[in-house]
């Protein structure tokens, strides 16, 4: 057994490589054919707007996780509450890393996390995602001891709180200073990219149970309509081969099992309006077992599907596609090895 499966199963995570759904509250019996459905927790720590003050003294989080285990479904949370805290402006990148120097916010977001990781305290197998896009601009920034400080707390955080919470690193490649997807890099200077996303990772010194990494935050639709980038976020063939090869050095790098996360739902059949953009990210992975085995011999444990923002295409507008492709191949799942 390699590496990255044997580390997801000692994580308690399924045997096999899994699929998941963004999934609000009240859906989990519709995703049970499934392995995870994830839920952003967002607001901010000192806003009042927090996903503590959703339902009363964080029950969110309770209810969720109760929801996922009657649906044999892990619960995976992305705790996205940094950047939206109230704090210093600037950019976003600029905003994350004064947020984290703020004593006072801080202060405020470790007792938010603390409630979070007593709410998910039990038996059963969570899945806390950690900070999307912080890593990338501390990356960028050079802020190593930063993001050391940072990571190692948040871990021992939930050691002495939760040890039935699986922490999961983010991995933005554009960290590196450079987006494959405009760039066109050969598959030689992707192993490279992977290499130095996971150095820096491995710089932290600090044990993550799983990597996270996101592909996209648009479907590529989206992208050319809304946003007019011409079509330059579509992929082709040569693309999904780049990103193959990205990931297996970072999970050689990082030795961590890979999740890609947020994967877009748009799918070739939509008609590129609102709610309803193009995407190939269902189709080509998805519906391509081949590509699937490519991805799990690349030590990727999971692939977990959902929109990144309002207009781009969800599980429940996109005419049925991921469901029908998700449950066709949950019935003969790729075993992890």
């Amino acid at each position: 057994m390699r590496l990255a499966a044997f580390a997801a199963i000692a994580a308690g995570l399924p045997g096999h490589l899994g699929i998941g759904v963004a999934d609000q509250p009240g859906g989990a019996a519709k995703v049970r054919d499934l392995d995870y459905r994830y839920q952003y927790l967002a607001g901010g720590v000192n806003t009042g707007n927090g996903w503590a003050t959703w339902n009363p003294n964080g029950s969110f989080v309770t209810t969720y996780i109760h929801e996922s285990r009657a649906a044999r479904v892990v619960p995976v949370f992305t705790y996205y509450q940094l950047l939206q805290s109230r704090g210093a402006g600037g950019d976003e990148a600029q905003a994350d890393i004064a947020h984290l120097r703020d004593a006072a916010l801080m202060k405020a977001y470790w007792a938010d996390l603390e409630l979070f990781l007593r709410r998910a305290r039990g038996r059963t197998r969570v899945v806390l995602h950690v900070e999307p896009d912080l890593w990338g601009y501390l990356e960028q920034a050079g802020e190593r001891r930063l993001a050391a400080s940072f990571a190692r707390r948040v871990i021992a955080l939930r050691n002495r709180l939760a040890r039935n919470v699986a922490l999961a690193y983010h991995d933005s490649v554009w960290g590196t200073k450079e987006d494959p997807t405009l760039s066109n890099p050969s598959l030689a200077h992707m192993t490279t990219l992977g290499g130095r996303s996971a150095r820096f990772y491995r710089s932290l010194r600090a044990r993550f149970d799983l990597v996270f990494h996101d592909v996209a935050d648009r479907d590529a639709g989206f992208r050319e309509h809304i946003l007019g980038d011409g079509g330059a976020s579509r992929w082709d063939a040569a693309d999904f081969a780049r990103r193959e090869r990205y990931l297996r050095a970072l999970r050689r790098g990082t030795h961590r099992p890979v999740v890609v996360w947020q994967i877009p739902l748009g799918n070739s059949a939509l008609a590129d309006t609102w709610g309803h953009f193009r995407d190939n990210r269902v189709e080509s992975w998805l519906g391509d077992r081949r590509a699937l085995t490519r991805l799990r011999d690349a030590g990727v444990v999971a692939l977990m599907y959902g929109a990144g923002a309002d207009g781009n295409t969800t599980a429940q507008s996109d005419g049925g596609l991921f469901f029908r492709l998700a449950r066709a191949y949950e019935r003969a799942p790729l075993r992890l090895r």
